[in-house]
């Protein structure tokens, strides 16, 4: 039997205990940096598999190494996050969270028991391989500052230093069965935009004795748009919003100050930085020249998230030698962001999509949003693809 054949059948027998592992997850959720016992979990499993490892890393992370003949000759790394968000779950699920408001709905309970079999296949396999892989379980994804972040400051990247690194993340847009690649610029650079304009507050029907701090900050969100129309080139994707509104006036009362926060993202260094002073100076004339005042901040988020494009089509060459060419579909751009982007600056980085929508099932809602699901049979793919693509990789 071929390598290729060995790992789907290791795959599939391990498939039963891949969903139950999913389901535990599932069910108990923990929030960025609080996955303590999501942690004890994934040590207990690598301790009765007598796997290497090592434990709190940037708090809850934890790194596993698998070594093949030959460890030295190259050295790969797979990641999985493990931590949930702040949302409560709609689901008749018998996995539904027991954890009130709080749920994976971002699926990072799939990438971490999928990434707890590919450890175990791989362990089957260590002797039909040259090199070592490490593993990444990893806090705080969805967090600034990121718990990927934090685990390159203590290390992680290091002792032993992989030259590629791969993350496999669930997109509920892609068919199950099917997974997605894109070489170069794919997903974008986060950061957080937090406003407060200062007025003069007074009654709503005597605006001339007032500063109008409502109307200022109209003012100011209309007019930060021309960063992104007027200001971007067209061939830069950006993107600029406003989520959240504060004025704390009434029918007839004009509020002291206004709280806006936002979020810019972009796919270029360079413009992210510009793009910051333009619109703190836009913001903070605009607001001086009606006669307020605008303290304008920006909290510095995700880098850019770069797919290094030899590794990638290595590996999407990889995923149809496994999958068929049929099964394997090209991404575009995706403007939100994610930490793995720190790892793609340091290392060689591929970050592809394991599709997991059925619409037969009904399973096609988006992620973070409460009814987030997916159909387990990706959790068929994803182990033995993950462990195919290091070994493919070990092996170019």
């Amino acid at each position: 039997m071929d390598l290729i054949n060995r790992i789907k059948s290791l795959s599939a027998s391990f498939h039963e205990d891949t969903v139950a592992n999913r389901r535990h997850l599932h069910a108990h959720p923990e929030l960025s940096f609080q996955e303590t016992e999501t942690a004890a979990y994934v040590k207990a499993y690598l301790e009765k598999l007598g796997i290497k490892h090592r434990t709190g890393i940037a708090g809850n992370g934890i790194e596993a190494i698998i070594e093949g003949k030959n460890p030295e000759k190259k050295i790969t790394a797979l990641r999985a996050d493990m931590d949930a968000l702040p949302i409560k779950e709609e689901s008749l699920k018998p996995y539904k969270s027991k954890n009130e408001g709080v749920m994976h709905a971002c699926g990072h309970d799939v990438h971490t028991s999928s990434l707890m079999t590919c450890l175990r296949i791989l362990h089957e396999l260590k002797d039909e391989f040259e090199g070592t892989i490490k593993f990444i379980f990893q806090p705080g994804e969805e967090l600034f500052p990121g718990g990927a972040s934090l685990m390159i400051k203590d290390g992680i990247l290091k002792n032993p230093k992989p030259s590629s690194i791969f993350g496999q993340h669930v997109m509920p847009l892609i068919p199950v069965g099917k997974v997605g690649f894109r070489k170069g610029m794919y997903m974008a650079s986060a950061d957080e935009i937090y406003v407060t304009v200062r007025g003069k507050g007074g009654h709503g029907a005597l605006p001339e004795l007032c500063v109008d701090s409502v109307l200022i900050a109209s003012h100011i969100i209309v007019a930060l748009q021309q960063v992104v129309s007027r200001m971007a080139s067209p061939k830069t994707p950006s993107v600029l919003t406003f989520g959240k509104v504060e004025a704390k006036g009434a029918t007839n009362v004009i509020p002291t100050e206004v709280k806006i926060e936002g979020t810019f993202r972009t796919l270029d260094e360079k413009w992210r930085k510009e793009a910051h002073v333009r619109m703190k100076k836009l913001a903070e004339g605009l607001a001086e020249s009606m006669g307020g005042y605008c303290d304008f901040n920006i909290q510095v988020g995700y880098p850019f998230l770069k797919n290094e494009p030899e590794l990638t089509e290595r590996a999407r060459q990889a995923a149809i030698a496994y999958l068929g060419e049929e099964n394997v579909v090209d991404l575009d751009v995706w403007m939100g962001a994610e930490d793995f982007a720190y790892y793609s600056q340091k290392a060689d980085a591929c970050f592809y999509r394991l599709g997991t929508r059925n619409e037969d099932k009904n399973i096609i809602s988006a992620v973070h949003t409460p009814t987030f699901d997916i159909d387990e049979d990706a959790l068929n793919l994803g182990p033995g693809l993950m462990a195919w693509l290091a070994i493919n990789e070990l092996s170019s």
